[in-house]
């Protein structure tokens, strides 16, 4: 066990963890974040997706030993209140079905339009590839981030 600094939703946060615990377990279990999901555990379904440093990471495979000096942002931190361009137009649109997938799915919406703030479908489609929604929401999550894009131009 070691005690590892982090930078949370932009508060220091200390934690005591084992080097090699994955960043979703410390989020979860010893933050009581708990709107990361686990998914699959190896990187495939996105349900774990944080931002860190700006860029959508899968938590679930990131050990925390490797997290000191970064900006970490959990879906938690995206909006206090819930207000992000993503969030609303996920209401807007009524996107979730279970709803399960949906906070990594609006982690990875929200970092291709902080990096890219008017995408094609193309883009889109591969920023939001390696999220999976069971219930195959796929129109509506295109529609919303199209919408959220919209927003934010004007």
């Amino acid at each position: 066990m070691a005690t590892y600094q982090l930078n949370i939703n932009g508060k220091h946060m200390s934690v005591e963890a084992d080097a090699d615990t994955p960043l979703l377990w410390v989020i979860r279990d010893h933050l009581k974040l708990y709107g990361t999901k686990y998914g699959c555990g190896i990187a495939q379904c996105g349900a774990c997706t944080v931002h860190i440093d700006g860029t959508p990471v899968r938590s679930c495979v990131v050990p925390i030993e490797r997290m000191p000096n970064r900006n970490i942002i959990t879906i938690e931190g995206l909006s206090e209140i819930g207000d992000h361009p993503v969030q609303e137009a996920w209401k807007e649109i009524d996107v979730p079905q279970c709803g399960y997938c949906q906070t990594g799915q609006i982690m990875s919406a929200a970092a291709l339009l902080d990096r890219i703030p008017q995408p094609t479908d193309e883009e889109i489609h591969r920023a939001m590839k390696g999220n999976v929604c069971r219930c195959g929401t796929y129109p509506r999550i295109m529609n919303a981030i199209k919408s959220a894009a919209k927003t934010q131009e004007s």
